[in-house]
C-alpha cells in the first residue's frame, strides 16, 4: 500500500480536507497551487527552526527542500514553516541568556500549535542549535504523529596559525586578553577564523550532544546527525528522512513506539561515552515527560556513572564533530556500546527496525584513534557525574571528561548573578583554591537557568580552570570545562540551600563518589532559611515572566506543562 491509496479515515489531516463540509479549506489549499491529488495524499509539516541569527540555523531552509523532495517522492504533500531559536553562541554572558532556555519550550510548543491547527499527518523536524534539537524532539513525542528529526549539520573546525580551533577558543581568548596573554591584533585574528562555515559549534557541545541524543535514541536516521551542515550529503540524509516519514506513515510507527524508558537510557549512555554536555541532563527528562515517562536528573546520573567514556571529543578531549563523522559516525559509537553490552539494542528507531538491527553492517574501524572500545576506554566512567548531598538535595551534575583531579574542597565566594562573578574574574578578584558560586540563576530565579560559559572560559583562559572550582543553580555551555558544577537544585529562588550560602562557607564536592556539601548542620542551614527572604527578578511581563510562573525544578527537566502523563488524548489521535 503507497500513501495514495491510504484510508484518511485515521489521519488528521482528514478534518481540512475530506467530504463536502471541507469545500472552503481545501480552497485555500488550491490557493497554494496544491492539485486535488495533494491535497488528498497525507500531509507533511515539514519544520525548520532557519533564521538569520547565527551559523547553526542558516542552511537550514535548503535542507528543508530537500526533505519536501523525498516527501512528494513518496507520494506525500510537504507543507513547510519556521519556529524560532535563541542561539547561546550569541546570547551567551548577557541578558539575553534569560531567553535560551525558555525557548525550548515556546519551540516545541509553537511546533505543536501548527501541526494541531493546519491538521498534519506527520513531521520532519530539523534543528541547528542547542534548544532548538530537544525543542523538536518533545514537540514529535508530545505529538505522537509519525516523525524524523534532521540536525542541521555541525560547523566545520576553523585553523588559526596551523591549529583547529572552534568558537571554545574565542571564549576562552576573552581570559587570556583580560590578564594580557593574548594581544588585541591577536584576539581579532582568532574571531574572523574561528567559525568558517554554516553549521552548530562542532565540538561535543550542547548542540552536537542533542544530535548525538537524536540518533541514539531513534528518532534520526543513523549517521544523519554527524554529517556537517556544508557537506552536500546531507541533501541526501534529508531526501531520504522524506521518504522514510511516508513509511512511518503507512506503519504507523509512532513517536512513542520509539522513545521508551530503555531508549532514553541508550541515550544517556551515548551522551556519557561521548563526555557530552551536561544538558542532556536537563533535555532527556524533559522528552521523557513528553511520553509520560519518570525519567529525571537522578536516572540520567546512574546511566552515566556506568558508562565507560570512549570518545576522544573536545571539549575535554582531541576531536570534532567532522572528525568523528570521517572515523565512522554516531554509529560507530553506538556499535562499539552496544558490542559491549551498554545499549538496549531491541528498540524501535525511525528505520522501522531495532538498534540492534540497525547497527548489524556497521564496522569497528581500526584505523582511527576518536572512538575507543569499551575494553580499552578513556576513563571508565562516563564523562558526566551526578552529584548529590546537603548543598544539593535535587541534585547537581558536572563534566569530568578530560579532568585529572575529581575532588575540591574550598571556601564559598558568593555572587548573586553571573554578570557579578564575571566582572570579579575579569580582574582578577578571586583566589586559587575559591569555589566560586553563581546562584539566582536557577529556571525561575534567573529566570531560565542561565549558561555560564563566559564565565569558566575566562577562568581556564586565565589558567585557573583546575585552581577554582564553580557551582550555580544555573547551567553550563556544553564548551564548558574545568571544575565546574551546575543545575544546583533546590535552586536559590526557593530557599535552596544554595541560596543560603555565605562567603567562607566550606564546600567539598567529590565526583568520585558523586557528593557536593557544605560543612554547616541541617540546624544552622534552617536557622538560615528561615532569615532568607524571596527577591524579584527584573522581569515582571512578558514571555519571560510568563516562563518563570510555569516552570519546574531542572530536576525533572524544568518543564512547562504537566506532560503525558496526564494526557486525556495525543493529537495524533484525533
Amino acid at each position: 500500500m503507497d500513501a495514495r491509496t491510504l484510508i484518511k479515515d485515521r489521519l488528521p489531516s482528514r478534518y481540512v480536507t475530506e467530504g463536502p463540509a471541507r469545500a472552503p479549506h481545501r480552497s485555500y489549499l488550491y490557493a497554494m497551487g496544491l492539485t486535488k491529488e495533494e491535497i488528498h495524499q497525507p500531509l507533511v509539516g515539514v519544520a525548520t527552526c532557519w533564521n538569520e541569527a547565527a551559523p547553526c540555523n542558516i542552511a537550514l531552509m535548503r535542507q528543508a527542500q530537500s526533505v519536501k523532495k523525498g516527501v512528494a517522492a513518496a507520494h506525500g504533500t510537504p507543507r513547510e514553516f519556521c519556529t524560532i531559536t535563541v542561539t547561546d553562541g550569541i546570547a551567551m554572558g548577557h541578558q539575553g541568556m534569560n531567553a535560551s532556555l525558555a525557548s525550548r519550550d515556546l519551540i516545541a510548543d509553537s511546533v505543536e500549535l501548527t501541526m494541531r491547527g493546519h491538521c498534519y499527518d506527520a513531521l520532519v523536524g530539523l534543528a541547528g542549535c542547542d534548544k532548538s534539537l530537544p525543542g523538536m524532539m518533545m514537540a514529535m513525542v508530545r505529538l505522537n504523529v509519525p516523525a524524523i528529526f534532521l540536525y542541521g549539520g555541525s560547523i566545520l573546525p576553523g585553523s588559526f596559525r596551523g591549529q583547529q580551533v572552534t568558537v571554545q577558543d574565542l571564549f576562552e581568548a576573552v581570559g587570556k586578553h583580560s590578564v594580557g596573554d593574548m594581544s588585541d591584533d591577536d584576539l581579532d585574528e582568532l574571531e574572523q577564523v574561528a567559525c568558517p562555515s554554516a553549521g552548530a559549534c562542532g565540538a561535543q557541545f550542547t548542540a552536537n550532544t542533542m544530535a548525538t541524543v537524536s540518533e541514539a535514541i531513534g528518532l534520526a536516521l543513523p549517521y544523519s546527525a554527524g554529517a556537517p551542515a556544508p557537506y552536500e550529503i546531507r541533501d541526501k540524509f534529508c531526501f531520504t528522512a522524506g521518504e522514510a516519514v511516508m513509511e512511518l506513515v503507512k506503519t504507523n510507527i509512532r513517536p512513542r513506539d520509539i522513545v521508551t524508558r530503555k531508549a532514553l537510557e541508550n541515550a544517556a549512555t551515548v551522551v556519557a561515552a561521548t563526555g557530552g554536555s551536561t544538558n542532556a541532563g536537563l533535555h532527556l527528562p524533559a522528552i521523557a515527560h513528553e511520553a509520560g515517562i519518570e525519567f529525571d536528573l537522578h536516572d540520567v546520573a546512574e546511566v552515566f556513572k556506568r558508562t565507560p567514556y570512549i570518545a576522544d571529543l573536545k571539549p575535554g578531549g582531541k576531536y570534532v564533530a567532522k572528525d568523528l563523522f570521517e572515523a565512522g559516525g554516531i554509529p560507530l559509537v553506538m556499535k562499539a556500546l552496544l558490542d559491549g553490552g551498554y545499549l538496549h539494542g531491541d528498540q524501535m528507531t525511525v528505520t522501522g527496525r531495532t538498534i540492534a538491527e540497525n547497527m548489524e553492517k556497521v564496522r569497528w574501524n581500526a584505523e582511527q584513534d576518536v572512538v575507543y572500545p569499551t575494553s580499552k576506554p578513556l576513563s571508565p566512567t562516563g564523562g558526566v557525574v551526578g552529584l548529590k548531598g546537603n548543598l544539593a538535595p535535587e541534585g547537581a551534575i558536572v563534566k569530568v571528561a578530560g579532568m585529572k583531579n575529581l575532588v575540591f574542597t574550598g571556601p564559598a565566594r558568593c555572587f548573586d548573578r553571573e554578570e557579578e562573578c564575571f566582572a570579579a574574574v575579569n580582574k582578577r578578584e578571586y583566589k586559587e583554591g575559591e569555589v566560586l558560586v553563581i546562584r539566582y540563576e536557577g529556571p525561575r530565579g534567573g529566570p531560565g537557568m542561565r549558561e555560564m560559559l563566559s564565565t569558566t572560559a575566562a577562568l581556564y583562559g586565565q589558567g585557573m580552570g583546575d585552581k577554582v572550582a564553580l557551582i550555580t543553580d544555573g547551567r553550563f555551555s556544553g564548551a564548558t570545562r574545568g571544575f565546574c558544577v551546575g543545575h544546583v537544585g533546590p535552586e536559590a529562588a526557593v530557599a535552596g540551600p544554595i541560596g543560603l550560602l555565605k562567603d567562607g562557607d566550606m564546600i567539598t564536592i567529590d565526583a568520585n563518589v558523586g557528593t557536593i556539601s557544605v560543612d554547616l548542620s541541617d540546624e544552622e542551614l534552617e536557622k538560615r532559611r528561615a532569615d532568607w527572604k524571596p527577591r524579584d527578578t527584573a522581569f515582571q511581563s512578558g514571555a519571560i515572566w510568563k516562563y518563570a510562573q510555569q516552570v519546574g525544578p531542572a530536576e525533572k527537566g524544568a518543564v512547562t506543562h504537566p506532560g503525558g502523563k496526564v494526557e486525556v488524548k495525543a493529537y495524533a489521535d484525533i
